[in-house]
């Protein structure tokens, strides 16, 4: 399912269909492993999405602020596939999330990405009660 962050305005569909899509892949492939661990947990979702609000607080609209936090932000990447070894996340989940952070260019992106991964937290909890 491809999600464009870059579209100025955002797609109708971004904060809505395409993040309830994602929210339906990532539950679907929450299943838990040999070990018993469960992947794609709320708790561990949420932590990306609170670091990831947490630079988009900081660079706020200011691309120049955006540029010189931009390693920062592209780092998250390292963070999900980590996450992903420890068999926290589905691939599923990195793949959404690395293709996310790929669009995102600059403040108004970055905002995009925070909306959307907002939006598909709020589908999300709805999926799981």
């Amino acid at each position: 399912m491809p999600i464009n962050l870059k579209a100025d305005p955002p797609a109708a569909t971004l904060f809505d269909k395409d993040a309830e899509d994602v929210a339906k892949l990532l539950d679907a492939s929450a299943q838990a492993d040999r070990s018993g661990k469960e992947k794609n947990k709320s708790t561990q979702i949420r932590r990306f999405y609170d670091e990831l609000v947490g630079w988009q607080e900081r660079i706020g609209s200011d691309d120049s602020r955006f540029k010189e936090y931009e390693a920062f932000v592209k780092m998250l990447n390292a963070k999900a596939a980590y996450a992903e070894g420890r068999k926290l996340v589905t691939p599923d989940f990195v793949k959404w999330f690395r293709d996310c952070v790929a669009q995102v260019s600059d403040a108004r992106t970055l905002k995009h990405f925070r909306l959307h991964f907002e939006a598909m937290l709020g589908f999300l909890k709805a999926l799981r009660g």
